[in-house]
């Protein structure tokens, strides 16, 4: 790996190197690798999540190193430099028509994906389901036993390389139609109500105490949250400005498979 992230580095710094066997060699295998899942963008550790930049570098130069190719799967036709995934069944992996993944996106055995969209780089885990006409971005990070929610669109990020994916944690149901971009991170077993957006500078405001705490950015675990808005002042006026608002936290006992219905009732809300 200190290898091929020493060669990813130098053509990132020299593009002119990006004509070279050895760089192209080694762009494609780390581009194989996470098509593998035997690396990724973002990993796990005791104090959060460590980037991987070299690698979101290789991604970023397998691009100018691929040629346009026209693809065809049955009437459809496509022209792009990446490839589809394939071979799904001994991937352990339900597709259903018009699902598509590309190539250099990991998906873990027992992922089910209804006609969604994964992009290259990212990270799909175990027993995960990709509902109808949800997107997950470049490098986003999903864990396992996810349930990504009819529509849900998931960000990707590239460039900045610095920059972190958007991370979604074991176990975390995510609403219909949420949109979480700019990196932010949902914690284990959250429940994200409908058409919740959250952006890195967006207020989550958990409500649950006599004094509200603000985070930006995270969702804590087991958190339930819904949208809300706060009144901001402008120069013309007053105006409600949208925001998530944490209402309770998924009980110990509530089964993790629990609709996102029970969730919302066991805080009392109307839904």
């Amino acid at each position: 790996m200190q290898n091929l992230a020493q060669i990813i580095e130098k053509a990132w710094q020299d593009r002119a190197l990006l004509a070279q066997k050895e760089t192209i060699e080694a762009i494609r295998h780390v581009v194989d690798l996470l098509d593998k899942g035997e690396i990724r963008v973002a990993s796990p550790t005791e104090n959060g999540w460590q980037v991987q930049e070299w690698v979101k570098k290789a991604v970023i130069l397998y691009f100018p190193i691929q040629q346009m190719q026209t693809m065809e799967v049955g009437i459809y036709e496509y022209h792009d430099k990446i490839p589809l995934k394939r071979d799904y069944a001994s991937k352990g992996v339900r597709v259903v028509p018009s699902a598509v993944a590309r190539y250099g996106s990991f998906i873990a055995s027992g992922v089910i994906l209804m006609p969604s969209y994964v992009n290259i780089g990212a990270y799909v885990d175990s027993g995960t389901m990709v509902d109808t006409w949800a997107t997950v971005g470049s490098c986003a990070q999903i864990g396992k036993n996810v349930h990504l929610s009819g529509g849900v669109g998931v960000g990707g990020v590239l460039e900045p390389v610095q920059a972190s994916p958007v991370i979604v944690e074991d176990g975390a149901f995510i609403g219909s139609r949420c949109i979480l971009v700019e990196g932010v991170r949902i914690g284990k077993e959250a429940v994200l109500g409908a058409n919740v957006v959250l952006t890195a500078s967006s207020k989550i405001i958990d409500v649950t105490g006599a004094v509200a705490i603000e985070y930006k950015g995270y969702v804590p675990e087991r958190s339930v949250v819904i949208p809300g808005s706060y009144a901001k002042s402008f120069p013309a006026g007053e105006y409600h400005v949208p925001c998530a608002l944490i209402i309770g936290k998924r009980k110990e006992s509530t089964d993790l498979k629990t609709s996102l219905n029970d969730a919302l009732r066991e805080n009392n809300v109307s839904v």
